[in-house]
């Protein structure tokens, strides 16, 4: 018989830096005792160790409020919302999400590339409009299978895209801080040499100072008037304007785009272009990959709370 939760009074306590998730608070309400960072009296702002983080931005301001604070647990893969340079001089550590979305991102991706480059949502719309009688044949798109695939970041996501791709007999090349000695796919150094020598860009990278707008003209127009560019990483790994611009003006084929640079904003312009897919930050999120994120958060505040090695350590 599994034994009755402890107290509340003998839970460890873990700030919140927002409400948690509805899945979260049914499957951790009986493991830890939680306060709002927000609404925290002065007990808690004094013991608490462990602050929580969705998605909204984490400040150094947010941190400075909690003199014994030791870890920030995100729920993300992406951690580009806390300010990790003001954790790096508080000493601070932080975790994130680790592999828990990467099967679900790298079959969205997959998705994206189908779906743009055999123009699916297009095709589907002309149905639903009642165009295939009227009109004829939707227009002849091209295919994936032996295309050329550049994959910026070959982490837990990428690497897992390059597989399933590669498995279309596409040729896989990669871009990312460092070769991966154990990758079997092709380094290429300068991320506009892999634009130039691919017909479809992935991007799943995380998004920081190095990496803000490292997609810009120049890169798409590397890639070119039949190349697609797929986004399942950050929207700021791309200049927007810029890519709106290359769209409308035919220097970029197509994009397959999951994040956007102001979300929930999507610049309007590409609502209508039948050659762009648009989801809204979806690739990331099933119930699967929702308690696989769960099991890792959990197993990072237990192993916190027992003096255990952090599960997934970001590195600062």
């Amino acid at each position: 018989m599994t034994p009755p939760p402890p107290p509340s009074a003998e839970r460890p306590l873990v700030l919140l830096a927002q409400p948690l998730f509805p899945e979260f608070a049914a499957a951790l309400a009986g493991r830890f005792r939680f306060a709002l960072a927000a609404d925290a009296d002065a007990a808690d702002t004094a013991e608490g160790k462990v602050l929580l983080v969705g998605l909204k931005p984490v400040t150094d301001e947010h941190l400075a409020g909690f003199p014994a604070l030791e870890l920030v647990v995100g729920i993300s893969v992406g951690v580009d919302h806390v300010d990790l340079a003001a954790c790096r001089c508080r000493g601070l550590s932080v975790t994130n999400a680790g592999a828990a979305f990467a099967v679900d991102s790298a079959d969205y991706a997959v998705g994206l590339v189908l779906a743009v480059f055999r123009r699916v949502a297009a095709a589907e719309a002309y149905v639903r409009g009642g165009r295939w009688s009227a009109d004829g044949d939707y227009p002849l798109t091209s295919k994936v299978s032996g295309k050329r695939v550049g994959i910026v970041g070959l982490g837990n996501i990428g690497s897992r895209v390059a597989r399933r791709l590669a498995a279309f007999g596409c040729a896989v090349s990669y871009h990312s801080r460092s070769p991966k000695p154990s990758s079997p796919y092709k380094f290429v150094p300068a991320l506009l040499d892999l634009a130039a020598a691919s017909d479809v860009l992935v991007l799943s990278c995380a998004l920081t100072d190095e990496t803000k707008h490292m997609v810009n003209r120049e890169v798409m127009e590397a890639l070119g008037k039949d190349g697609v560019l797929i986004n399942v990483g950050r929207g700021g790994l791309v200049d927007e304007p810029e890519l709106v611009r290359c769209l409308r003006d035919g220097v970029l084929g197509g994009a397959g785009l999951d994040v956007y640079a102001n979300e929930p904003a999507v610049p309007p312009e590409l609502f209508g272009m039948d050659n762009v897919v648009l989801s809204d930050h979806r690739a990331v999120i099933t119930p699967e990959s929702i308690r696989g994120a769960l099991e890792v958060v959990t197993a990072n505040l237990d192993a916190f709370f027992s003096g255990r090695p952090l599960v997934s350590p970001v590195q600062l």
